[in-house]
């Protein structure tokens, strides 16, 4: 069943990534890590429970994340364009014909 998300909730996450943009904070609680990642808390629990996601647990129970880490994370695995790819493979085959005119 999904959920409903009321106008109280957006207003409780938008002052949440708002104090976040304008403090430009460099530690970010689970909540406001969700947001800027734009994930849900519980997925982002499950990254933490199953260690795939870099975190934080100062006290053993609250987590936090850094947030250049969490750039860092959401940008892994980055999918080369056609144009990357066409030129990498026009590299290959000129290499292949320079050692094959040697």
């Amino acid at each position: 069943m999904a959920s409903i998300i009321t106008l109280a909730d957006v207003g409780a996450k938008l002052d949440i990534l708002t104090n976040a943009v304008l403090s430009n904070k460099q530690t970010l609680s689970i909540d406001e890590a969700a947001i800027y990642a734009g994930l849900s808390v519980s997925y982002l629990y499950k990254l933490t429970s199953t260690q795939q996601i870099p975190h934080f647990k100062p006290r053993g129970k609250m987590i936090y994340f850094d947030r250049s880490e969490l750039d860092g994370w959401l940008r892994q695995n980055r999918v080369k364009t056609t144009g990357e790819i066409d030129a990498a493979a026009a590299n290959y085959v000129s290499g292949i014909q320079n050692e094959v005119a040697r």
